[in-house]
């Protein structure tokens, strides 16, 4: 049985000690014979780095390497000099940035045998490291450059930092606009998308392949491929179930893909279903963000935006959509025409992001955590045993546990949205099967909690209504006529004691 390449990131590695590869050759061929200046963004640890050392295998001319895979016996595999750039390590300052640019600079030096007159500033080091080296060997030079934007997110929550890391970043990939005939191949990879005019300036034949549907396998699993590659691995195992916790990224092909990360921890770990991607990285700046802007995270289930909100991450005005997007919290879900224009609705992508955003949301909300999972418990027996007495005294513990801070600072608790998000991210990153703004042929009900044979409809408000009346009169429960038992739950909300003061049950199937 061959290994899983947890951690390993080397190409040469993966193939020389028997480790599963997932062949990305026929991508990395195409874009060898048809693209010269290449731009993709994809989320974190999502299999860049590894199709970045692939790519340099292939340009150092290891023809051995690739056997039985797609481009073997496609591709002579002529050798050219490669320069690749990885940011490793947690880049404070601009002094860093330098520092690290000049040692990894020197270091193809060495190996090129090649000495740089200029050796203060990278940009220029660069510049005359690849005119040397390619005159040198009398071969176009290969530049890779992998993450290329880590010294930027690793500073976003100082935001001056960020933008200094920006600026330095900017002059130094600036200079290979001028390199053209030194350049046989420019291959960019991050997370983040940020304009051409802000940190690629004048490089403006660089193409942005990250939603070309010819390349939206480029990275990630295929369904068919924990079919093929991990037969062995995944034997006995619901498929179903595994595509429900970690497949459902879409980057416009006709399959949506699954993040690496998750299936090679899942096998790992005895195939226990856990948030094995979220946990590699925490949103802290997300969440704070997500704050700022008072979004609401049932407005995640089905958001529709443009291209431009996708493709464009402004330091000078952090859009919710842009960062959830690009770092992989949100995936496209479907498209929408309208005149001339496509509309991206967004959401999702699985059971464990979905989970695991909302679990920790919750736990920046609330005062104290261990409550928050007593309540859950609670909840929990309520819903499956039908125990609809208890219910309105540990929904009002549950919004009594929200940190009052939150209330000054987030316009959403004028409204009852708000409530209902607060409802929504607890259950939702509880594991509960929810459905928020569940559309009916009579209007939206505010959020549907299904269990089994059960459906509980929740109707929220904050003035003095009957919302209880109004899921009667509106006949949501129509909609779940195929269910054992349908109650309606009716929760009116004050604003100046941040909690319920009016609540109604009702079975109504």
């Amino acid at each position: 049985m061959q290994k899983l390449p947890i951690g390993i990131q080397t190409f040469s590695e993966i193939r020389e000690e028997n480790y599963v590869y997932v062949d990305k050759t026929q991508e990395a061929l195409e874009l060898i014979q048809n693209y010269k200046y290449v731009f993709l963004s994809r989320p974190r640890r999502f299999g860049k780095s590894l199709f970045v050392s692939t790519l340099k295998a292939i340009f150092e001319g290891k023809k051995e390497l690739f056997k039985g895979l797609y481009i073997y016996d496609k591709y002579d595999f002529p050798p050219h000099p490669v320069i690749k750039i990885s940011w490793a390590g947690i880049l404070r300052n601009r002094f860093d940035l330098e520092r690290t640019a000049l040692t990894i600079l020197r270091s193809y030096q060495e190996k090129f045998q090649v000495n740089c007159v200029e050796n203060k500033l990278s940009s220029g080091c660069l510049k005359e490291l690849i005119e040397k080296t390619a005159n040198k060997f009398k071969s176009r030079v290969v530049v890779l450059i992998d993450e290329y934007d880590k010294p930027i997110l690793d500073n976003l929550e100082n935001i001056e930092v960020a933008k200094e890391a920006r600026e330095c970043l900017k002059g130094f990939y600036s200079v290979l606009k001028d390199l053209d005939e030194y350049i046989k191949f420019v291959f960019i990879t991050g997370v983040s998308k940020f304009s051409k005019v802000s940190i690629f300036s004048g490089l403006n034949n660089l193409e942005d392949i990250s939603l070309t549907p010819k390349f939206a396998y480029i990275c990630g699993y295929l369904p068919k491929d924990l079919e093929v590659n991990f037969e062995e691995h995944l034997k006995g195992i619901d498929l179903e179930e595994v595509k429900k916790w970690y497949n459902g990224y879409n980057f416009l092909g006709t399959e949506r893909v699954y993040n690496p990360f998750d299936i090679l921890l899942f096998i790992r770990n005895n195939f226990e279903f856990k948030n094995y991607w979220f946990e590699s990285g925490t949103p802290s700046f997300l969440i704070k963000l997500f704050q700022e802007k008072t979004y609401d995270p049932i407005q995640l289930e089905g958001l529709e935006t443009d291209e431009k909100i996708l493709s464009s991450f402004d330091l000078e005005r952090l859009e919710v959509e842009t960062v959830m997007f690009q770092s992989g919290y949100l995936t496209i879900k479907d498209l929408k025409k309208r005149l001339k224009k496509t509309k991206y609705v967004l959401s999702f992508p699985n059971l464990e992001v979905k989970m695991s955003f909302n679990d920790y949301l919750i736990d920046y909300l609330v005062s104290d955590r261990r409550e928050k999972e007593t309540y859950l418990d609670l909840l929990y027996d309520i819903f499956i045993e039908s125990k609809l007495d208890k219910l309105e005294d540990v929904l009002r513990s549950l919004f009594a546990s929200i940190a009052y801070t939150n209330y000054v600072k987030n316009a959403l608790s004028k409204y009852e949205g708000f409530y209902g998000s607060i409802l929504y991210a607890y259950l939702t990153g509880a594991g509960f099967d929810v459905q928020a703004e569940d559309i009916t042929c009579k209007g939206r009900i505010d959020l549907s909690v299904i269990l089994d044979d059960k459906v509980y409809i929740f109707e929220f408000k904050v003035k003095n209504e009957d919302p209880l009346k109004q899921i009667k009169n509106k006949r949501y429960f129509e909609k779940y006529l195929n269910f054992t038992h349908v109650y309606g739950i009716g929760i009116i909300f004050d604003n100046k004691i941040k909690n319920i003061t009016n609540f109604k049950v009702e079975k109504l199937v």
